[in-house]
């Protein structure tokens, strides 16, 4: 797979693991499931792994060299809370919080399932061992390769790379803090024979038992922070208490340095006219998802993923117009398409249900995206978020409408929807994108009801 660096523009091709771009940091971080992110990490290749909570990108700020560790990491992977709060910042929802008391488990379980071993050096004299009994009980098959405490047995790095290259161990987990781990890797993981090396912080300590983890309703409620700093007051006051004001404040800072006025306007305008419009036609909905519940079995509402902008996945509202296994059959009415280029519309989908075809005419289909715009996932005006199969044969100049926020209507959906050929479409989209206003906004809102009255291209 293509793993950037650093955001330079639109992402393509639209990944399994996806990035995203964090306020005030200039590192890439892993926005994937659990599962989709330990396929690629335990897929062949060479890769070195960080973990990156809040503490992390504080002490990244002020220490050089352990910036330089992270920034030349494979993949870092997003820890806590308040890296989903900076996520958020820019109005983007992390998949997955991949802590590794969590994530490393259930990593060891798939590696157990490939017959792959691990190495686990870090922690006090013991603490290795015990993880290691602990996590050959915990998971069927585990194999250890070998352990190494981070004190005494941690003095001499030509000794301890011939011990783990000796092991012939796939795994590495590396337990010696932050940021002390990630120098340690960035010094000496090339010269390592294991496919997959990961700083892994405390995580020791929680496998061996010398740290209590939370209950499991603290940690659904993402407060373990609080019961780690209650089980340590004097050691992490600062990093949590202190530290954590201290990220968040470094972010929103950052967050409203890329505020413009347009920004700003833009999404007032959203907020006003989404939060009006679902009051006002809050009987639509309830009605329209009534007749398609009576219609046919299934859910009256329909998700799907979308790519947003600068290329983020995010799951599109809509209600359902086609019969419940519309997916499945997408294969075999794609020759039916009346729409010239890679979008898919055709007037006789046999896939769409009599209710479907008229909330289709009537564009009620769409409203529920007004949810996508309270999100921050959309705009009231933009261009209509395109499928990751559509964006993975995107012509290189077609990028260019993922500049900006999709919208719920746009240039295209007021001059004829569906009947308005790929490549005119793709015009369109760049020319507001290059020329957006909320005075072309409000204009194109209004013609909206015109479009939506006259059922033009709606199908």
């Amino acid at each position: 797979m293509t793993y950037l660096p650093t955001f330079d523009g639109p992402l393509t091709p639209v990944d399994t693991l996806r990035e995203t771009y964090l306020p005030s940091l200039r590192t890439t971080l892993v926005d994937a499931t659990t599962s989709e992110t330990i396929a690629t990490l335990l897929a062949p290749g060479r890769r070195r792994v960080n973990f990156m909570n809040a503490h992390c990108f504080n002490v990244m700020a002020r220490n050089r060299q352990y910036a330089a560790a992270v920034n030349s990491s494979d993949f870092l992977l997003p820890d806590g809370i308040g890296v989903a709060l900076a996520a958020k910042m820019t109005c983007h929802n992390l998949t997955a919080n991949l802590n590794g008391t969590d994530f490393i488990p259930a990593l060891l379980k798939e590696a157990a399932k490939m017959g792959k071993s691990v190495y686990l050096f870090g922690g006090t004299p013991g603490t290795a061992i015990k993880a290691a009994d602990n996590l050959i009980h915990e998971i069927p098959g585990l194999q250890i390769a070998g352990t190494r405490d981070g004190f005494a047995q941690a003095q001499n790095d030509a000794e301890i790379i011939a011990d783990i290259n000796a092991s012939g161990a796939d795994i590495v987990l590396v337990a010696l803090g932050v940021p002390m781990q990630e120098l340690w890797l960035h010094r000496n993981a090339p010269y390592i024979d294991a496919e997959l090396t990961m700083g892994v912080g405390a995580a020791l300590d929680f496998f061996a038992g010398n740290v209590t983890r939370a209950p499991a309703w603290v940690r659904k409620a993402k407060c373990e922070w609080v019961w780690r700093l209650a089980q340590e007051p004097r050691r992490l006051a600062k990093r949590y208490l202190q530290g954590n004001f201290s990220f968040l404040a470094r972010a929103a800072k950052h967050t409203a340095g890329t505020l413009t006025a347009a920004s700003v306007a833009n999404r007032i305008l959203d907020i006003a006219v989404s939060t009006a419009a679902l009051v006002l036609l809050s009987p639509i909905f309830a009605l329209t998802a009534l007749a398609i519940k009576v219609e046919s079995k299934g859910p009256a509402i329909f998700t799907q993923t979308r790519v947003g902008k600068n290329g983020r996945p995010f799951t599109m509202i809509k209600f359902r117009s086609m019969v419940t296994n519309a997916e499945a059959l997408r294969d075999d009415v794609l020759a039916q398409s009346d729409r010239e280029g890679i979008c898919f519309k055709s007037k006789s989908d046999p896939r769409i249900t009599r209710v479907g075809r008229f909330i289709r005419r009537t564009s009620i289909d769409e409203l529920p995206q007004i949810l996508n715009v309270l999100r921050g996932q959309m705009s009231i005006v933009g261009p209509r978020p395109a499928l990751p199969s559509e964006v993975d044969v995107y012509p290189k100049h077609a990028f260019g409408r993922l500049t900006v926020k999709p919208g719920i209507t746009g240039v295209w959906q007021v001059s004829g929807r569906a009947d308005v050929g790929f490549d005119q479409m793709i015009e369109m989209d760049l020319a507001y994108a290059s020329s957006r206003t909320i005075l072309l906004d409000l204009i194109l809102i209004g013609m909206t009801f015109r479009a939506v009255l006259s059922g033009r291209g709606a199908h």
